[in-house]
């Protein structure tokens, strides 16, 4: 009985959440197009778990179509890092970009369209970087680098060595977990904050609780995964460590929240946890579930991921600190 009171608590809150931050939205026909065009393919990971292929395709780099976006790379101590600024975007605004791919896989170079679309939008310099990859190197390692990446952007801009008047922090899928991973682990540690985190069809739970990793069928990648996944980052590390499992962290004292999720992701609870956790020790929360939208919709393409974007350009802007007289 007792465990029938908890599951009907769980499902209340969710609905809550949902009831709470979905916008009455449309699936655009392109959109709608997308998705039964995916649906025919295979996800990744469905019939074996190909980490070469995997590298090879999210390792591939992909330079932004508006030739005016300057690329400027860089190193921080040993980690590689590329800085991505529109023109008009200004250098002391900035937003730390962690790039998805499982913790084993993906490069900065893969995002940079993304990266730019951000920074034109929100008139920000975006810094990715290249974080260490399992399992060559498990966490702590990459996480480490991502800690770093932020102390540095702090002092530091595309331009050389400056105050930041702003810093974020925004990543996706397992670059989300990143996100708010380095949030936790910034408080803990008592460094600067940014003013805000984004975390993007994050992964917040490597005990694998969330009910959409079994009753949701994504198109992009198999729940089968997971366990490959954490296998390869955490080995035999402690699955509810909440700088592994942000879902289990501690979220007093952090700055806002905007979490951004497709409807149909095995990942989609993740945000709404993660969300509910972070409401319940004070934070503000916009959570925004994307009907018809898939894993990381806003690299695809379409109408709503331009929508996605300026969603990210609004908060930024809504929180960045007002100039005083």
């Amino acid at each position: 009985m007792r465990f029938v009171s908890a599951l009907l608590l769980v499902l209340v809150s969710a609905i809550t959440l949902l009831a709470e931050d979905a916008r009455p939205r449309t699936v655009s026909p392109e959109g709608s197009t997308y998705l039964e065009r995916l649906r025919k393919n295979t996800p990744f990971g469905t019939n074996g778990f190909d980490l070469t292929g995997l590298r090879a395709g999210m390792g591939t780099r992909q330079e932004p179509a508006n030739k005016d976006i300057k690329l400027i790379r860089i190193k921080i101590g040993e980690i590689p890092c590329e800085w991505v600024l529109a023109p008009g975007a200004d250098p002391e605004v900035r937003l730390l970009y962690l790039h998805g791919g499982g913790w084993v896989s993906g490069s900065g170079g893969n995002y940079l369209p993304l990266a730019a679309d951000i920074s034109m939008a929100a008139k920000c310099a975006v810094l990715l970087p290249d974080y260490r990859l399992a399992p060559e190197y498990p966490f702590p390692a990459g996480l480490e680098d991502c800690i770093a990446a932020h102390e540095w952007l702090i002092g530091n801009g595309p331009n050389g060595p400056s105050p930041a008047k702003v810093t974020f922090i925004a990543g996706d899928s397992a670059g989300g977990n990143l996100t708010l991973a380095t949030l936790l682990a910034l408080r803990d540690r008592k460094h600067p904050l940014p003013a805000g985190g984004i975390p993007l069809s994050a992964a917040t739970d490597f005990t694998l609780a969330s009910a959409s990793l079994k009753d949701v069928a994504d198109p992009i990648i198999s729940a089968k995964t997971m366990p490959e996944f954490r296998t390869r980052y955490l080995g035999q590390q402690d699955p509810r460590h909440p700088w592994a499992s942000p879902v289990y962290g501690d979220y007093r004292g952090l700055p806002p929240l905007l979490i951004q999720v497709g409807e149909h992701e095995m990942l989609r609870d993740d945000s709404l946890r993660v969300a509910e956790k972070a409401r319940a020790d004070g934070i503000p929360v916009t959570l925004e579930i994307w009907p018809g939208m898939v894993h990381v919709f806003q690299i695809r393409g379409l109408p709503e991921s331009r929508e996605a974007i300026t969603q990210i350009a609004d908060f930024m802007r809504t929180n960045q600190p007002k100039a005083t007289k």
